[in-house]
């Protein structure tokens, strides 16, 4: 800022001197032709110098401004060129992922169908392990419930068996009988040894 500042100085300056000569040339004009000469090569020789001045002036200060400036732009396009060929590898690989996607998404696909079969196979066949399971705890449960009536039948003929006998004993057994088969029991006690 401050170079900046020294060149618009010096700049100024130049100017103000340069129209200060014209002024005065302009006056020696209107005085005098044989002047008027001296006057033209003293311009000229003041306008050298003047333009000597102001090269000398630029070609000091301007040089390392331009240095800079250009240092800047090279750097500015060393980045944007580094930022382009990693924008470009982004999208190569954006273009790698999409050309892959179809790929990639018809490979989803088998593979969610290869497990929707694996699963539906392993649902039927634990579908047909557990009615395995329910039909043997059915015949279990059948076959103890006929056992338990069949028991419940036996008993209940053999009751009826014994109130059948009991009423068919009671029916015949008279006391007469029953004094003959107490004399038939004793009379086979008596001939066994003790």
């Amino acid at each position: 800022m401050m170079r900046m500042n020294r060149i618009f100085l010096l700049g100024s300056i130049s100017l103000v001197l340069l129209f200060a000569v014209a002024q005065a040339g302009a006056a020696e004009q209107a005085a005098s032709p044989k002047t008027a000469h001296f006057t033209e090569i003293f311009k000229w020789i003041n306008f050298a110098i003047v333009a000597g001045l102001v090269i000398w002036i630029f070609a000091k200060l301007l040089p390392p401004k331009f240095r800079n400036d250009a240092a800047m732009i090279n750097a500015a396009i060393a980045k944007a060129t580094a930022a382009k060929a990693l924008a470009d590898a982004q999208l190569r690989d954006a273009q790698t992922k999409l050309a892959n996607l179809q790929k990639e998404v018809l490979e989803l696909r088998a593979l969610a169908e290869r497990e929707s079969g694996d699963e539906v196979e392993r649902i039927h066949s634990a579908t047909q392990t557990e009615a395995q399971k329910i039909a043997a705890a059915a015949k279990a449960e059948i076959e103890a419930t006929e056992r338990s009536a069949r028991i419940e039948l036996k008993a209940l003929a053999a009751k009826l068996a014994v109130d059948g006998a009991e009423t068919l004993l009671v029916k015949q057994l008279t006391p007469q009988a029953q004094e003959s088969l107490i004399n038939n029991f004793v009379k086979t006690l008596d001939g066994r040894p003790n």
